[in-house]
């Protein structure tokens, strides 16, 4: 199944925040997600951890399948051995599916299983593919995975720990991936993640990231819909 129609909806809402639901509560979800919504987020970004491939455990499938919405759900996989556990995400809702690249083994074999799939949201969409790589992970490695994805993550940090600075080298990872992007002739996207806050999201926005990642940001008890506004507002502005 093509990924080209979600691409598109994704190009055309970037640059933009997709919003981590890590520090959300989750014990009014649906309330959060009607905040959010009407803030003018246009994608939820879901952080799956197992405990193996990094400390944190976190979501499963289930928790997917419950967030009720029209958002575009963004699930980021850090997990071992992603091939045969994708499906699962998919069939629950996912529109958006990236994974850790050093987590799995065969990582060819799973953007084309990706692209096999149907979006459980709506059967045309297809699935947008991405990767994932931790901040000590050479890019070079994705390389050879350009002509089978639709989106490259770089981490700003060290994945299941909470508390990071941003690492301020990803500035120049995301400079070398376009590069790859340009060399490659992709149209593939390039997210951030972690380490982001509203003191540093124009700085960041200013690295010209198609999608950045803002979770603690927007869920941090205080009024989560301005501040989803005010992220996506700086990272508009900033890239004007």
């Amino acid at each position: 199944m093509p990924a080209k129609p979600v691409l598109d909806m994704v190009r055309e809402a970037a640059p933009t925040v997709s919003v981590g639901m890590l520090t959300a509560d989750l014990l009014a979800l649906g309330s959060e997600l009607k905040t959010i919504e009407r803030a003018g987020v246009r994608l939820l970004h879901v952080d799956v951890m197992d405990g193996c491939f990094c400390p944190a455990m976190t979501f499963g499938p289930p928790l997917v399948k419950a967030m009720k919405t029209s958002m575009l759900k963004d699930v980021h996989l850090m997990i071992r051995d992603p091939l045969d556990k994708a499906e699962a995400y998919v069939s629950a809702g996912a529109d958006m599916v990236t994974f850790a690249i050093e987590g799995a083994p065969h990582p060819h074999r799973v953007l084309q299983a990706l692209g096999g799939m149907a979006n459980a949201n709506d059967a045309g969409r297809g699935i947008l593919r991405g990767v994932s790589l931790n901040p000590g992970t050479p890019l070079e490695v994705v390389e050879p995975l350009l002509d089978e994805l639709e989106m490259v993550l770089l981490l700003a940090v060290n994945p299941g720990w909470g508390g990071q600075k941003f690492i301020p080298a990803t500035a120049r990872r995301i400079e070398q991936v376009r590069r790859m992007l340009v060399a490659a002739d992709s149209e593939a996207l390039v997210m951030i993640d972690g380490g982001v806050t509203r003191s540093n999201i124009a700085e960041v926005a200013r690295m010209e990231a198609d999608l950045i990642v803002a979770g603690s940001a927007v869920f941090d008890g205080q009024d989560a819909a301005a501040n989803a506004r005010f992220l996506i507002e700086t990272v508009a502005a900033a890239r004007t």
